[in-house]
């Protein structure tokens, strides 16, 4: 057997795994069904080069992890053989949780969010595997003594979002997005067991920051992508409602079936969540283009056929929408009052003051919150958008 495999990526070139636990786990059909859930999900109505997949970033973030410990311990950072292979672990496996079309699915036919189930997926690798997960499970829950290792995993700066956003702003071609992923990595040390930055960094930081809030602008919060999102969890809510599941897959009929969070038994539920995926979706819409349900054949076609519902888009809330016309004679009836004053707000915060700063070291060893510069506050602000569903 090799001893190592490279994957050629399109974003850093080649990858490289050693042979062992870390390439039996990429090999596993838990991780192989990554290739089949996108990471985007419908933002390639809007961007066509986005349809890289969640295995891809998996990949990459795992690359990163693997430049952040190799950094680490040039700076003289104690990492022990065991902390090192789980780490990797940890944040190979961090998305595997994640479900057809991701955040959407999570609002209709999903039990838990992605994270919980991601928990329980790496419990039972780990039962398999006699258990070799156990360091990278502890990392991954917060658990572990030093705590820098979870940071490099989540945390508002660490190795799932520098691959993210240099992925996705790759894949989109949104060049506003582009980080520095690289000078970050570079400048990561470590204090106490917490993860820092050097002071010389804080442009490199600044620039994260700001790409992050670009690429939520253009791409994950763009309108059209959300118009898409919202057909979807309207088509499955509706599909739902009607208790007719025949010709669907029998693990995605299993979901739509249950109806609140007390129905489920995760023994149950996690053989029937990994045999899912954006196939049986997509499959689900195809069959019911001419659905006798006119709101279901009417999603299902515009989804299949880019036949999009229109958003409006303000920073302020809308006012009464006493201004509504009637549906067109291509909306069915309940479909248009289904939709009608659908308003959403989100909050876009590039920085969260509320969580764990990232901490700077000065030339003089002075660690410093990273919303204490003042020349970095601008950062710190939310930014409020609100969406209003038009129908069409």
């Amino acid at each position: 057997m090799a001893q190592v495999k490279i994957f050629n990526d399109p974003v850093y070139g080649f990858i490289t795994v050693p042979a062992g636990i870390l390439l039996e786990l990429i090999e596993h059909p838990y991780f192989q069904r990554l290739q089949r859930i996108k990471q985007l999900g419908l933002s390639h109505y809007v961007y066509p080069g986005a349809v890289h997949s969640r295995f891809h970033h998996a990949l990459g973030a795992y690359h990163l992890m693997t430049m952040a410990l190799n950094h680490l311990r040039l700076k003289g950072v104690q990492i022990e053989e065991d902390e090192y292979r789980a780490a990797q672990i940890a944040i190979l496996l961090h998305d595997i949780g994640h479900g057809p079309f991701s955040h959407v699915l999570e609002h209709t036919i999903l039990p838990v969010k992605h994270e919980q189930i991601t928990a329980l997926l790496m419990e039972e690798l780990n039962k398999s595997t006699g258990g070799q997960l156990s360091l990278a499970i502890q990392i991954f829950n917060n658990q572990y003594e030093r705590p820098f290792f979870h940071q490099l995993i989540s945390s508002q700066l660490d190795t799932d979002r520098l691959d993210y956003l240099t992925r996705d702003s790759f894949f989109t071609g949104v060049a506003e997005g582009v980080i520095g992923y690289d000078r970050l990595i570079l400048m990561m040390d470590v204090v106490d067991h917490q993860l820092i930055l050097e002071e010389k960094s804080l442009y490199s930081i600044e620039k994260f920051l700001t790409s992050r809030k670009i690429m939520y602008l253009q791409v994950y919060m763009h309108k059209t992508a959300l118009a898409a999102e919202f057909m979807l969890n309207l088509f499955l809510q509706s599909l739902k409602s009607q208790a007719n599941f025949e010709g669907l897959s029998r693990s995605l009929s299993y979901f739509l079936k249950r109806s609140h969070e007390n129905d489920w038994n995760p023994a149950e539920f996690l053989p029937h969540y990994v045999m899912i995926d954006d196939v049986d979706i997509w499959s689900l819409l195809k069959e019911n283009r001419n659905s006798k349900d006119p709101v279901l054949s009417h999603l299902a076609s515009g989804l299949t056929d880019r036949r999009l519902f229109k958003i409006q888009i303000k920073d302020h809330p809308f006012e009464l929408m006493s201004d509504d016309k009637e549906p067109s004679s291509n909306i069915p009836e309940e479909l248009f009052q289904m939709c009608s004053n659908q308003i959403y707000n989100f909050e876009i915060s590039p920085y969260q003051l509320g969580e764990p700063e990232i901490m700077v070291k000065s030339k003089s060893k002075e660690l410093k919150a990273f919303s204490q510069y003042k020349d970095m506050q601008h950062l710190t602000q939310k930014l409020d958008r609100y969406y209003r569903i038009l129908p069409r």
